[in-house]
């Protein structure tokens, strides 16, 4: 029976989207993400934050736009034809829309093997981290999504 438990234990993976930034890899709690659409007109506002890019209608619904990009301090690239939108629903219903240069794939993640990252960070940036994920050879930043919105609530 032990064995039956320890079984479902290890089961339970977790799903993320695994996006590119750059040459990097982030992972996105399947969980928070509603929806992912294309680039479409961004409307700016005036006297945001340099992350926040402006806001799009979505199905009737303004919804604001953060440029991770920006947020993570990399530098600043132009968007194409493989750039996304993925529109995150936050606990309280809220949305936003993360603008990130391609959707990779979804992979599954046992949290067993994610790692809390051992090296000193930088405490701004790392605080956007959950921990850092492993699928196959390959390393994935996963992000505390949580943290991101609500730093950028708080500026």
């Amino acid at each position: 029976m032990d064995e039956l438990v320890n079984e479902l234990e290890t089961v339970e993976e977790v799903q993320y989207i695994v996006v590119k930034l750059g040459d990097e890899q982030y992972g996105i709690d399947i969980g928070f993400v509603d929806n992912i659409v294309r680039l479409q007109q961004i409307t700016r506002v005036p006297k945001s934050q340099p992350y926040f890019v402006g806001v799009i209608n979505l199905r009737g619904e303004v919804v604001p736009i953060m440029s991770l990009r920006r947020r993570f301090g990399l530098e600043d690239d132009e968007y194409g034809s493989a750039s996304r939108i993925i529109i995150i629903r936050l606990d309280d219903q809220a949305l936003i829309g993360f603008m990130v240069d391609e959707v990779k794939e979804v992979v599954n993640i046992d949290p067993a093997t994610v790692e809390k990252p051992t090296f000193k960070l930088d405490e701004i940036k790392a605080s956007y981290l959950a921990g850092i994920g492993k699928h196959g050879e390959s390393l994935i930043s996963l992000l505390d999504i949580q943290a991101v919105v609500d730093e950028n609530k708080a500026v």
